[in-house]
């Protein structure tokens, strides 16, 4: 049963890779057109040399060098003309392999894109970055080579066939005996091949994915004194993909010799045999010697042919993975006849709502909560507790399971999600940002908004003297993700980015703690400005942060334990105030 869906998913793969060839057919065919010509006149060679050869005879003056040169020429132009037209087509096909390996990206980035974030929450960084690199660069390095070299191995293998059948059809029936074994060997050892190809594809993923994951986490990785432990463990991770890369290329290295050794055997029969029907003098020596040249024109691309279908598997296993993530589910479609959220108030209204990560397993049971227009709600409870699946859900990163939320009275499911992300403004605890300018960065959701707007945003946020301070002041270029600025300039830079939103609702989720006191101060007035006339709600660990809030829910295993105002909730002495007492205590 296994095997059988493998199989399909093979034929899958290559209905696929067939599909991307088709959309440059008019490449493709004038390659599959050079590659025709080219080779065919290559194949006038052995002709023309058994034409030379049989002018040559023994005795003085019996050699015709007149026709020996004619055909000696000929064969000199027809090779001439056959390398130019290869160099042609080796440029082609570079160019059809790179439009090939533009278009695999484009729709990998795309799908990227598009696909929900429960997918990046399962999956490696590293194998995604493995697989829109390595395994298109394998593809592509494939159809760059291995494709024509397929499609030029088919048709010196039928001319010179049917050349060989013209000269002597006896010495033909050799290769009933070769080419079928010739053939049984490659596909027994392409079947063991295969399944090591695409294990290697896996396991490279997976040492990318870890890399990746070590080198984001360097700084804790020092902290804990881990290098040897994460040495140990690279090479652990390294050895399996070493040893994967080995026996794929062991086992497909395998198939050439092993073909070669059967064309070795068919060159000597015809040889021996050859030999016998020249004494009996039914064949020519020309002849004898055109035929050994096309028998090996015959066999040698049957041995690149077992060559290349190693190399071949490797791509297949690549496509597969490469075309696996392009399969992916995008994010579900809006509901039909969905509208866009304008004018939006900023009412949210959870009702009776549950949802789990996995089928079984309920993180939020049944909560109920209300935040209404221009008010502060602040979400505390113990880690695990479900603070930031209700950011998920309030954004439709993720689905309720069973209940509703609305925005001003419409439930979210009947508004695109586009529109609902687009009221919603966010800082996180995790700031992001991205390789360029400042001005670019806090731009970054407003490209609309202009170089002053920019500006009295990042006042605003408490940014703008430090800003004005860097030699080239918002042209400043950040390096990747901002490593180059402390992580409280970072984070005030993502609240100027939040200000230039035109969002009538705003998620701060531990957008503080991160940072000393004294930078706290410094964001909490700048959250402050910006949290003005907005529904907002606040996850924070720090309860001191929070005692302004119009309403404070307490969320303890996936429910709302107690809500209400900081000194109502003091005074209860309920789960909130032993929270607050073991922060001071």
């Amino acid at each position: 049963m296994k095997k059988e869906k493998l199989l399909v998913k093979r034929k899958h793969t290559i209905k696929r890779l067939v599909k991307y060839l088709l959309q440059y057919r008019l490449l493709f065919a004038g390659a599959v057109l050079l590659a025709v010509i080219s080779n065919l006149l290559a194949l006038l060679g052995p002709m023309l040399s058994g034409f030379a050869i049989d002018n040559i005879e023994f005795g003085a003056g019996a050699v015709r060098f007149d026709k020996v040169f004619f055909y000696a020429g000929l064969m000199l132009v027809c090779y001439l003309i056959s390398s130019l037209l290869s160099y042609a087509l080796t440029l082609l096909m570079l160019h059809f392999s790179k439009k090939v390996a533009y278009q695999l990206r484009k729709e990998v980035f795309e799908t990227l894109m598009g696909l929900p974030v429960s997918y990046f929450d399962i999956h490696p960084t590293g194998d995604i970055i493995s697989k829109i690199s390595y395994d298109i660069d394998t593809v592509n390095t494939s159809l760059s080579s291995d494709l024509i070299a397929i499609c030029s191995s088919v048709i010196t293998v039928l001319v010179s066939f049917v050349m060989m059948v013209v000269i002597s059809p006896k010495l033909v029936l050799i290769f009933v005996v070769t080419v079928p074994l010739s053939i049984i060997m490659t596909k027994k050892l392409t079947g063991i091949t295969r399944p090591l190809f695409r294990k290697r594809s896996a396991k490279m993923g997976e040492l990318n994915g870890f890399v990746e994951e070590m080198i984001s986490g360097q700084k804790t990785l020092k902290a804990y004194h881990q290098e040897e432990n994460t040495i140990d463990r690279f090479k652990a991770k390294n050895k399996e993909a070493v040893d994967a890369y080995y026996n794929a290329d062991y086992m497909g290295s395998t198939v050439g010799p092993c073909v070669n050794g059967i064309n070795n055997l068919s060159l000597t029969l015809i040889s021996v045999f050859g030999a016998i029907a020249y004494l009996h003098g039914t064949i020519s020596l020309g002849n004898i010697s055109s035929f050994v040249l096309y028998s090996r024109k015959f066999s040698g691309p049957i041995n690149e042919a077992a060559n290349i279908m190693s190399e071949f598997q490797s791509a297949l296993a690549a496509a597969e993975r490469v075309f696996q993530l392009i399969d992916e589910p995008w994010e579900a479609p809006d509901d039909e006849g969905a509208r866009e959220l304008k004018n939006v108030k900023g009412d949210v209204e959870l009702k009776h709502v549950a949802f789990g990560y996995n089928e079984g397993e309920t993180i939020i049971h049944d909560l109920s909560m209300c935040a209404e227009q221009g008010k502060t709600v602040a979400i505390v409870g113990p880690t695990g507790a479900g603070k930031t699946t209700l950011i998920n859900l309030l954004m439709r990163f993720y689905d309720v399971n069973s209940g509703e939320i609305t925005v001003d009275q419409k439930e979210i499911h009947q508004v695109t999600r586009d529109s609902l992300r687009r009221s919603y403004a966010m800082v996180l605890q995790d700031t992001w940002l991205f390789k360029g300018t400042i001005y670019e960065n806090i731009r970054y959701g407003n490209e609309k908004a202009s170089r002053e707007d920019v500006i009295e945003a990042a006042k605003a946020a408490n940014i703008h003297n430090y800003i004005m301070s860097l030699p080239k002041g918002y042209d400043t270029v950040l390096t990747d993700d901002g490593t180059n600025i402390s992580k409280g300039q970072k984070q005030m830079l993502t609240i100027a980015r939040a200000m230039l939103l035109d969002a009538r609702m705003l998620i701060l989720d531990e957008a503080t703690s991160n940072v000393d006191t004294r930078t706290e101060i410094q964001i909490q007035e700048a959250m402050l400005r910006l949290m003005e006339g907005k529904t907002c709600f606040v996850i924070a660990h720090r309860l001191s942060t929070i005692r302004n809030a119009d309403v404070i829910l307490v969320v303890r295993d996936g429910d709302i334990v107690e809500q209400g105002k900081h000194q109502e909730l003091m005074q209860a002495k309920g789960f909130y105030y032993q929270m607050y007492q073991s922060q001071f205590e």
